[in-house]
């Protein structure tokens, strides 16, 4: 399978960030992947990569919610500030180990997140969001 797609990871565990990378390596050794474990970090890569004229790519985010520092809940108001043509190329997906309904609540109620994902990340779940990123751009 070749999914031929960027993926941008935003959390504070080293931990988890080394199983997002290998599962989505074992689903496309190719895939363009990028780790941030500073929330700041990785807000400044998108909206500075993203913004540049004459780059068009598309991303796909999974953002944790509780980090030090930035919250996932922040990084998404500041996220919401960026140019137009930059959030329309980047779909946000929240993975997180929280279970608290208010956070699958608020994720819901916000525009720019696709989904809510539980942690850990598995190889169906980057078939289903890949998947769903391809239908879009046909």
């Amino acid at each position: 399978m070749s999914l031929s797609t960027r993926f941008i990871i935003v959390d504070d565990d080293e931990f988890n960030n080394k199983i997002c990378t290998v599962t989505i390596e074992k689903m496309d050794k190719h895939a363009d992947i990028k780790t941030f474990l500073d929330p700041l970090e990785g807000f400044v890569h998108i909206a500075t990569e993203y913004s540049k004229p004459g780059n068009n790519d598309t991303a796909i985010l999974f953002l944790d919610i509780n980090m030090p520092g930035m919250s996932g809940w922040e990084f998404l108001e500041r996220f919401d500030e960026l140019d137009e043509s930059v959030k329309e190329r980047i779909k946000i997906y929240i993975l997180s180990s929280s279970v608290d309904k208010g956070d699958m609540q608020r994720a819901r109620a916000n525009k720019n997140i696709k989904h809510f994902l539980v942690k850990p990340l598995t190889g169906e779940t980057i078939r289903l969001v890949t998947h769903s990123q391809n239908r879009q751009h046909k």
